[in-house]
């Protein structure tokens, strides 16, 4: 993963441990997966063998993983790392980057 954003140059990493937290967030991901899962197959599969929802739930966390752990330190830097969303970046109109802004 590069130090920087190639597009606006925001720093990956705003101080040290900083993406620690995106484990909680993570975590959070990781319940909401469990209990869809669960709730899905309890009504549409009608509440089938417990090595049925073992098997499903870990299937879809382990497909899910590389996603919910790129939008957890996403959640991260935007809830904590005082992350903005410009919409001139898209059309290139932005005079500097976001990490040179307070």
């Amino acid at each position: 993963m590069p130090d920087h954003c190639p597009v606006c140059g925001q720093s990956y990493e705003p101080e040290p441990g900083f993406y620690y937290g995106a484990m909680y967030i993570s975590f959070g991901f990781a319940v909401a997966t469990f209990a869809v899962c669960g709730v899905l197959l309890y009504y549409l599969a009608g509440d089938p063998a417990l090595w049925v929802y073992v098997t499903t739930v870990a299937a879809v966390t382990l497909l899910t993983a590389p996603l919910v752990y790129r939008y957890s330190r996403a959640l991260m830097l935007y809830l904590f790392g005082g992350v903005h969303y410009d919409p001139r970046w898209q059309h290139g109109r932005a005079a500097t980057p976001l990490s040179a802004r307070g």
